[in-house]
């Protein structure tokens, strides 16, 4: 498979048949919440991109460019950024936007009740200078926070505080887990969780529309089979992902494509590396030795993998971001080889000659083919005599189960906002504090890499920047804190006759969707 490119997203027509001006599309998993600060997950943010705006996007070819925000420029001394916000924009319930919104947004993100807070840990302070030009002081130059702040999205003070949602619910509820007031091209109408979501254009909207909607309903499919019939029966125009299994088919079928391209996310193992017991409460919990990390990733056959389940259509990953990406590791691109031998002697090293009992989390509608992974890696880990319990749950249930620290080893997939490889540094491999680690579940620390991530945030020159990363991968993988599988293939199923927009970040814009005449 050719290396990943985030030159361009892939922009398709398919067809001329079909006329209308609502669009209906499908995914297996619905948004947990319409609060934007709430869920930091591709589901979440796709979503409510289209309903909420930053000061920054990505355009279709992936790079920056304005949104709430006209221009930015750095501060004197690397101190931060200055933004300069967009004039006469309107919320969606027609109040007026202005930087007392921004500082607000700001601090309802940073917040410890925010799933977004690590999003803002190199902010030292967040200042108006006048209603519309902001600047945002960072503890160190940061020549990438722009890039880091793509998906936050800006909400109104007003209408918060008038509705109590001045905080994010992560795992509650608030007004603005169903409702939403955002500046974006499309207003949320209807919002029924599990069934179904309703939003149509917004006439007041700053931009210019390059859709033709009048309405778009979405609804979460999670069967398969289920999906695909109605994409071929013509009940829905779109579906995401496209079950692997059926990706052949519908490339033959009439009347619909399959778009095909790969995403930014790399599928990976994690494990609780805290506990001093198994969950099951078993005995002394494995996981906190480096051999026993090594041994499973011994023995994952990647390549069977990819052959059997993900039938060709995904490349291995060796680190948490995959190749093409900035930060790549080239000097670190090698993945464990296959080698059963190897993990039984290390696991007799470690003082389990005979092996272990233990419960693998894993979702069943997140992922592609998530829980087939999952029961192919139970299999796998049978061969050194390591006794699964396989536990997959749908992933409305799974980041609580994840965050309550409910397992011994579980799935991931990671794809990264800045498209940078000190994203996932931040995220899943800095010690948990604070709002720096909050996707780190199973608690890895490496002081070395906390040291690191400062200097690579505010490092300008990129081969010095390189080289820190290149240690940090050498450190994660020397460790084994995850054990990378592949990277996840994009897989999208349209009709006839609309034009979609395929992001290497699997985030659906409606404003790029047309049908036609």
């Amino acid at each position: 498979m050719a290396r990943l490119s985030l030159a361009v997203a892939l922009t398709v027509l398919v067809g001329t048949t079909t006329h209308a001006s609502e669009f209906r599309w499908a995914s297996t998993t619905d948004p947990q919440t319409m609060d934007p600060h709430a869920v930091n997950s591709t589901p979440v943010l796709s979503f409510l991109n289209n309903v909420y705006e930053g000061l920054v996007r990505r355009g279709k070819d992936m790079t920056l460019e304005p949104s709430l925000a006209t221009s930015w420029e750095p501060l004197e001394n690397g101190g931060g950024w200055r933004f300069y916000l967009r004039e006469g924009v309107t919320f969606h319930d027609g109040s007026a936007f202005t930087a007392e919104d921004v500082l607000w947004s700001y601090q309802r993100a940073s917040s410890v009740l925010a799933d977004t807070a690590s999003w803002f840990s190199p902010v030292a302070a967040m200042v108006a200078k006048d209603d519309y030009t902001v600047e945002i002081r960072t503890k160190a130059p940061n020549p990438i926070f722009p890039d880091s702040i793509a998906n936050w999205m800006i909400m109104d003070k007003g209408w918060s505080d008038a509705n109590e949602a001045q905080y994010p619910a992560k795992d509650g509820e608030n007004y603005a887990t169903l409702h939403a007031n955002g500046t974006g091209p499309f207003l949320l109408v209807e919002r029924d969780p599990g069934l179904s979501t309703v939003l149509e254009p917004n006439s007041d909207w700053w931009g210019e529309a390059e859709h033709n909607l009048t309405r778009a309903t979405f609804t979460p499919i999670q069967n398969p089979a289920t999906a695909v019939a109605a994409l071929l029966s013509g009940d829905i125009d779109m579906i995401n992902p496209v079950p692997i299994q059926d990706a052949a088919r519908l490339e033959q079928a009439p009347g619909v494509d399959l778009i095909r391209g790969t995403e930014t996310r790399v599928i990976m193992l994690g494990f609780d590396q805290t506990s001093p017991e198994l969950l099951s409460g078993a005995g002394p919990n494995p996981f906190l030795d480096e051999r026993v990390r090594r041994a499973v990733s011994m023995a994952v056959n990647v390549p069977a993998i990819l052959q059997t389940i993900m039938r060709g259509s995904a490349e291995p990953a060796s680190q948490l971001v995959p190749a093409g990406l900035r930060g790549y590791s080239e000097a670190n691109a090698a993945r464990p080889d296959l080698d059963l031998d190897g993990a039984r002697a290390l696991l007799a090293e470690a003082g389990y000659p005979d092996g272990f009992s233990f419960e693998l989390k894993c979702t069943n509608d997140r992922y592609l083919n998530d829980a087939s992974v999952c029961q192919a890696v139970v299999a796998m880990l049978a061969q050194i005599g390591l006794e699964v319990t396989l536990d997959a749950m749908p992933v409305r249930n799974y980041w609580t189960e994840l965050r309550a620290d409910n397992f011994d080893m579980y799935l991931l997939g990671w794809s990264p906002g800045t498209f940078d490889a000190e994203h996932p540094l931040r995220f899943l491999a800095h010690t948990p504090v604070a709002d720096l680690g909050t996707w780190n579940f199973g608690g890895y620390s490496n002081a070395r890499i906390d040291a690191l991530l400062p200097l690579i945030q505010s490092e300008i020159d990129e081969s010095a920047r390189q080289a820190m990363l290149d240690e940090t991968a050498a450190i994660l993988q020397q460790e084994v804190a995850y054990v990378p599988l592949y990277v996840q293939p994009l897989l999208w199923g349209v009709r006839d006759g609309i034009t979609v927009t395929q992001r290497p970040d699997n985030f659906f814009m409606l404003r790029w969707v047309n049908l036609a005449d």
